[in-house]
């Protein structure tokens, strides 16, 4: 067994703060309703962190929440009060006085950067922890979907060790660890409780060739919830 379920994390609209739950379908997709929207402007970018091909960097985007109704299968979005918004689309133009962007769903492309389902360890969370004793670091910095509770003296970055190997989540949903998760500003950025520093990805690039957790895909759909073990298959 590599460990049991610690906590669940879906994230409905991409660049937001996440959701926790106690339970949650996982699909070949993913997680049920995870960055099934996200924030586009005129040139059909997406909201992010940062700028890239496929990327706008639009600040302030993870001081926002998001959450996903299963019996709807909408998204809400929520201010930095944690309130839901009633208009996202003038909520959000008014927030990032941006007057060309919208809340899309999303279509033939995707919203994952890379692969639908992320998992990261207690190990590895906590040797983060540990490497940057001046600043504030919980797993959202590093937004998982799967923060995984490894047994006591498990080394940091055990993750790397699963790349190409599939393990079984539960009593059915079958993953294959695929690559390792590489590191961009997004985990530097503010959140509620967590300042913005410049420190977390340097930290990360120097130690660890930018990379920390791992992704995966889907084999099998199935549900879990929090305690539930992971064991490679």
């Amino acid at each position: 067994m590599l460990g049991v379920v610690e906590r669940l994390w879906r994230y409905p609209v991409k660049s937001t703060a996440g959701e926790r739950l106690d339970h949650v379908v996982v699909e070949a997709r993913g997680f049920a309703g995870d960055r099934g929207w996200a924030v586009r402007d005129a040139d059909g970018k997406f909201g992010s962190g940062k700028n890239t091909r496929r990327f706008r960097r639009m600040p302030g985007l993870l001081l926002l929440g998001s959450r996903f109704s299963d019996e709807l299968g909408e998204a809400r979005l929520l201010d930095p009060a944690g309130q839901p918004v009633t208009d996202s689309e003038a909520f959000l133009r008014a927030y990032l006085r941006r007057d060309d962007v919208v809340l899309a769903r999303e279509g033939e492309v995707s919203h994952f950067d890379e692969l639908p389902l992320s998992v990261l360890t207690t190990a590895t969370l906590d040797w983060a922890r540990r490497a940057l004793p001046s600043v504030a670091v919980d797993e959202r910095r590093f937004r998982p979907n799967i923060l995984l509770r490894t047994p006591p003296g498990t080394a940091p970055f055990v993750e790397d060790g699963w790349l190409g190997k599939t393990a079984v989540l539960g009593g059915g949903t079958l993953i294959e660890f695929v690559r390792s998760s590489e590191r961009c500003v997004m985990v530097n950025e503010a959140q509620p409780g967590l300042p913005r520093s410049s420190l977390v990805l340097k930290t990360i690039a120097a130690a660890h060739d930018n990379r920390l957790g791992v992704l995966a895909r889907v084999l099998t759909s199935g549900r879990v919830a929090l305690g539930t073990p992971l064991a490679l298959a």
